[in-house]
């Protein structure tokens, strides 16, 4: 099983960092691409752009809690908890031989993991 993970395309977990206002301020985030593609993912089926749902996730959790401890372990959260609630893909099954390295998160191909989720589901 570790081989699904292990090949997957060292792109994908390199941080970026990326300038966002919030608020009239300049900060800077720094997030692995993956979670720069959820986000983008997320955005789109939002209808908006990567900044404003991060501004909107931003001003939901100071609302929600008063203050905003650490913005990026937030948006990486916040990643994850979407990417469960999305239908659920089974990884593949390794008796049935190495597994597919032809796929986006081991060819870094662009396409974010939740295109790779809805190409499975589609199958």
């Amino acid at each position: 099983m570790c081989q699904i993970f292990v090949n997957t395309d060292p792109i994908l977990y390199e941080a970026r960092s990326r300038s966002v206002r919030i608020h009239g301020m300049v900060t800077s985030i720094r997030l692995e691409n993956l979670f720069w593609n959820v986000l983008a993912d997320i955005a789109a089926e939002q209808g908006t752009t990567t900044n404003r749902l991060i501004l909107s996730l931003y001003d939901e959790v100071l609302e929600a809690h008063g203050a905003v401890q650490n913005l990026a372990s937030f948006l990486r959260v916040s990643c994850v908890r979407y990417l469960t609630l999305k239908p659920r893909t089974r990884l593949p099954d390794l008796a049935a031989g190495p597994p597919d390295t032809t796929e986006p998160t081991s060819t870094g191909d662009g396409r974010s993991v939740v295109s790779l989720r809805q190409g499975r589901a589609a199958r």
